[in-house]
């Protein structure tokens, strides 16, 4: 089929049950989106100002938050557009890239967890070699992967889906993602194929964080000092993956099981949880558990109102 031929434009058709109180939802998602912004902004200048927080964790924690900046900022623009909007469409070349965002975004989140997992493992596990293993040079290797994977494998899932020809242009969502392959004219093994393949790239990160977290709470049970050291920092990454686990499980049974005997709002939560909770979750579960970021937000804070009397 030509190029000629091509969808231009996509509808949406999450927001039909909106459509009365568009006012509200407006308000409370902009207000909503700008709270994600200002605490991940605020934890992300606290780690690049303070050079006492310059560690792999934070370095890894900042990186985190910048993700769940990236991620949001594919979605949230859009969505609020809608809002003010009696059409909600987008064009071919956005939807894309809206999914692209979205994709790469969700793959960070993983992969910056599994960087995570392993800091922790090195920094419990074997405390006297934690500086010779993570070096400024390791820590320029884990982050290459950690955001060159996604960017790549995204881009390759993107071409793969661009090169079918597309015999609808109805989305059920309130934003575009891989399910545009669903309305695809012709077979989409290789499409298929290539997700399962990244599926299972996933699933080795998750068995590798698992795996770290066995070995870490083995250590812990030998050593109260350990065992400290597991409640002050590994804590709030252990409650950020089984954030991040629940919301792409949600995220997982909408795409496979999503149905019309569902209510519209119901699945708009299931299909959006990833992108509400985690980039909210993650800054403030960090900001109040870690207390040399807690200690140093407070401070600055404090200045401030110093400086203002």
């Amino acid at each position: 089929m030509e190029n000629s031929t091509r969808v231009t434009m996509f509808t949406l058709s999450g927001l039909n049950e909106s459509r009365t109180n568009k006012n509200i939802y407006f308000a409370f998602t902009l207000l909503l989106y700008l709270l994600m912004v200002i605490v991940n902004l605020t934890l992300i200048a606290t780690i690049i100002i303070e050079k006492t927080l310059h560690d792999p964790m934070y370095i890894l924690l900042c990186n985190l938050c910048v993700n769940g900046l990236y991620g949001t900022a594919g979605f949230y623009p859009k969505l609020l557009a809608d809002f003010l909007s009696d059409s909600h469409v987008i064009s071919y070349a956005g939807c894309l890239t809206q999914s692209y965002v979205i994709y790469t975004s969700l793959m960070c989140e993983i992969t910056i967890l599994t960087m995570m997992a392993y800091d922790r493992y090195v920094a419990i596990c074997r405390p006297l070699q934690y500086h010779s293993v993570m070096t400024p040079l390791t820590m320029g290797k884990l982050l290459l992967f950690a955001w060159g994977y996604p960017l790549s494998g995204t881009l390759i899932t993107i071409y793969l889906t661009y090169r079918l020809p597309l015999c609808g242009s109805h989305i059920d969502k309130l934003y575009c993602d891989v399910s545009i392959v669903k309305l695809s004219c012709t077979a989409t093994t290789l499409n298929n194929a290539y997700g399962l393949i990244l599926i299972i790239a996933q699933f080795a990160h998750a068995f590798f964080i698992v795996y770290t977290y066995i070995q870490i709470i083995r250590a812990c049970l030998k050593s109260i000092e350990q065992r400290s050291k597991f409640m002050q920092t590994c804590l709030p990454h252990l409650m950020a993956l089984i954030n991040f686990a629940i919301s792409a499980f949600i995220d997982m049974m909408y795409s496979q099981y999503s149905s019309e005997t569902l209510s519209q709002s119901l699945r708009n939560f299931m299909s959006v949880e990833y992108l509400v909770i985690p980039p909210l979750f993650n800054p403030l579960v960090y900001g109040l558990k870690l207390h040399q970021i807690r200690r140093r937000v407070f401070r600055a804070c404090a200045r401030d109102k110093v400086t203002q009397m």
